[in-house]
């Protein structure tokens, strides 16, 4: 089975105090605001009553009646903040404390046909051994569940017609050769495997940056239709340590399965 290696780069360009950034599923778009929001993408309305929430500080808080919200908190790096609110996809997003310095506009998109929420957790893979320098080390959140990660589900309410993607919302700690390159981590002489994504037990895609929306197709010909389909997310190991096995750290949260758009 031919193996598709899929590395998406996320640019998060932070502008000055007078403009905001409407971030929509990855793509960021420069609109004037004075405050944080959470709008309704199609419409541009918005949305009240949106649960905003950062694990990392135990945070949370929800939007007013149009939408608005402040993260009345303290942020040291980047750190994964989740919007749900209900009959709209859940939404995750890094930020950090330069996001503080200016508005956030966040645009959501109503729940459909096309896309399902296959978990909107967060979870910690690997083995709780990690160096301060490591991608993100300082924001997480929770105790390792082990290196891998595993999802069973079927695929009744998409489009099995049109190409369909598995969307990883925010995912930190990654430490490749890559991720090291780009300055997302500062260790001088090791670096990690990337995690790798198996769907029905066929390695589709290799993960070698952190970042947000990572969209990865599920090939057709692995789908099974009307049965049950199994997603599993495993962490990459420290390629410099070859005395035992030494699993890479890592948080991700917010797997959705979409339709093409």
């Amino acid at each position: 089975m031919k193996k598709v290696l899929s590395v998406i780069l996320l640019l998060f360009l932070l502008s000055s105090h007078a403009y905001g950034e409407t971030f929509q599923g990855g793509v960021s778009e420069r609109g004037q605001s004075n405050s944080s929001r959470i709008i309704d993408k199609q419409t541009g309305e918005g949305i009240g009553g949106a649960d905003i929430n950062l694990p990392k500080q135990n945070y949370s808080t929800k939007t007013d009646g149009e939408g608005y919200f402040e993260l009345d908190t303290t942020i040291n790096g980047p750190s994964i903040m989740s919007v749900k609110k209900p009959n709209y996809k859940p939404f995750t997003m890094t930020i950090d404390e330069k996001s503080l310095n200016a508005p956030i506009v966040v645009g959501i998109e109503k729940s459909n046909a096309s896309g399902m929420a296959l978990d909107t957790n967060m979870y910690h893979l690997g083995d709780d051994s990690f160096s301060e320098l490591s991608a993100n080390a300082g924001e997480f959140s929770m105790q390792a569940i082990g290196p891998f990660y595993t999802k069973q589900f079927t695929l009744k309410s998409l489009n099995l017609a049109k190409p369909i993607y598995l969307v990883i919302g925010s995912i930190i700690g990654i430490d490749t050769a890559m991720a090291r390159s780009m300055g997302q981590n500062k260790i001088p002489n090791a670096f990690a495997s990337p995690p790798e994504v198996y769907f029905n037990g066929n390695k589709i895609s290799e993960l070698q940056l952190n970042g947000d929306g990572q969209r990865i197709k599920l090939p057709p010909s692995l789908i099974k239709k009307n049965q049950v389909n199994e997603i599993t997310i495993k962490t990459g190991r420290n390629l410099m340590q070859t005395a035992y096995i030494d699993y890479d750290d890592i948080e991700f949260m917010n797997l959705i399965i979409e339709n093409e758009n």
